[in-house]
């Protein structure tokens, strides 16, 4: 059964005549004839009553019967379609974009405004969350794209380079470290922090820079997100090591960066290496990457 034959019995049954459905379809009369012919003996049942010259036709018990089953099939073969269409061109679909906190604010918050106003059609679903999360996520498929950082184990995993992201030791104006123009890691020794929660990256490469320094910075808080780290050391609770990228534009928070070689970090494009990528994520991915991600 094939729906250009559900279509051609459609217009015979609308027409009530071969002649005048064949002309509606731009066929020869024979050529539709036999083909509502070769459905019917497909399905077993006479859907017409042929008149004299195969030319007036009226619907039979059996025909009279399906002829809604086959209006249905077709419309929903039609709906199919310009849904199709319809994601084809982005008019319509979905996106599942995940970000870490420091990277929400800064890097994907305008670039989905950028996105939405290109396709507003799409249905954004962002999540908030840690790289480890993050690419969890991804693997099981909740997640089409995300802004994560590295190193990433996961085989199913591939990544884009996106840029490098300097850490800086965040502290409020009178600290006493306010005044330097910069600071090692051998600085943080007893040093009062404000530490991430367990599952930040910030957290794991904050602790293993100290570590490999000889260094134990003097944890203060401990367990806080983004915003509320930076509200501590505001407050003057003590300093904390954040991105660069995540130092508010209007702060009076002071930024000092590390020396060299200092400390930082890889924010990378995510998804899943082992299928397609949706469109309304390559779009995304393309946008995010200044065009160049022919590689996902």
């Amino acid at each position: 059964m094939k729906l250009q034959q559900l279509a051609y019995v459609l217009a015979v049954a609308e027409e009530r005549h071969f002649t005048r459905a064949a002309h509606r379809l731009h066929l020869a009369q024979p050529s539709l004839s036999r083909q509502v012919g070769l459905l019917e003996h497909e399905l077993g049942v006479l859907l017409f009553h042929r008149g004299p010259g195969q030319g007036l036709v009226t619907l039979t018990a059996d025909g009279e019967a399906l002829l809604p089953f086959i209006r249905r099939v077709l419309a929903d073969a039609e709906a199919t379609g310009a849904e199709a269409r319809a994601l084809r061109g982005m008019s319509r679909g979905r996106l599942s974009v995940g970000a870490t906190p420091s990277l929400i604010t800064r890097v994907l918050a305008p670039a989905l405004v950028q996105f939405h106003a290109s396709h507003p059609g799409i249905e954004l679903l962002v999540v908030e969350a840690g790289s480890h999360e993050l690419v969890r996520q991804l693997a099981s498929g909740e997640v089409d794209l995300a802004l994560v950082v590295l190193p990433i184990a996961d085989p199913l995993v591939e990544t884009t380079p996106l840029f490098d992201d300097p850490l800086v030791l965040a502290v409020a104006p009178d600290h006493p470290l306010a005044g330097q123009p910069s600071v090692r890691v051998a600085d943080l020794d007893g040093l009062p922090l404000v530490m991430f929660r367990e599952g930040y990256d910030l957290r794991a490469v904050t602790l293993a820079a100290c570590r490999d320094a000889g260094v134990a910075p003097r944890l203060v808080s401990q367990g806080g997100e983004m915003d509320g780290v930076l509200a501590f050391v505001a407050a003057g609770l003590g300093a904390a090591v954040v991105p660069a990228i995540a130092m508010p534009a209007e702060s009076t928070l002071t930024a000092i960066p590390f020396t060299r070689p200092g400390l930082g970090r890889t924010v990378v494009l995510a998804y899943r290496g082992d299928r397609p990528i949706p469109r309304p994520a390559r779009a995304l991915a393309d946008q995010l990457a200044g065009g160049d991600s022919e590689g996902m």
